[in-house]
């Protein structure tokens, strides 16, 4: 059984298919869900094309606030006990998923939730993946979820405005 379930969120589609089954699962198990959102302040100020880097992580700050704060919402409205934490990493490249990886391990989760976009292999080379490093650095269960699957809203609709 998963008692504390956390799910990280940015405010994208996929992340919010995430917070949806992490809604349905910490229902079902009775967990206490903590909704994530993890920024990557060290970036703000290793790009030189950024001419105020204290005012891009100000408003990357207050953009997590609020997609944490939309999130939590979620969460309550569906009944359940909800805890929020913005994660500040000032580690350059796979500091995100560091630094929820260590979340998950320190809080202590039972479960961590994360959006993928599911990229094919030339994605995965290209880009790169926020939750394939989790997956490989994670010391507890992750459980992926792609945009489009499971028993969330259909893709035409917007997983944050609806109801659980």
């Amino acid at each position: 059984m998963y008692k504390r379930i956390l799910v990280a969120v940015d405010g994208s589609e996929v992340s919010n298919w995430a917070l949806q089954e992490s809604i349905r699962l910490a229902q079902d198990q009775v967990a206490i869900l903590r909704v994530v959102h993890a920024i990557d302040a060290g970036r703000a100020y290793a790009t030189p094309e950024l001419s105020n880097p204290v005012s891009v992580e100000q408003a990357w700050i207050e953009a997590g606030r609020e997609i944490l704060a939309t999130a939590q919402a979620l969460g309550r409205e569906a009944g359940l006990t909800v805890e929020g934490k913005l994660i500040e990493s000032e580690a350059l490249g796979n500091g995100i998923a560091d630094a929820i990886a260590e979340e998950a391990r320190t809080w202590p989760a039972d479960l961590l939730v994360v959006g993928t976009h599911g990229r094919g292999f030339l994605g995965h080379m290209l880009l790169g993946s926020v939750a394939e490093r989790i997956v490989r650095i994670c010391t507890v269960p992750v459980l992926l979820v792609r945009a489009g699957t499971g028993s969330g809203p259909s893709s035409r609709e917007s997983p944050a405005s609806t109801t659980p």
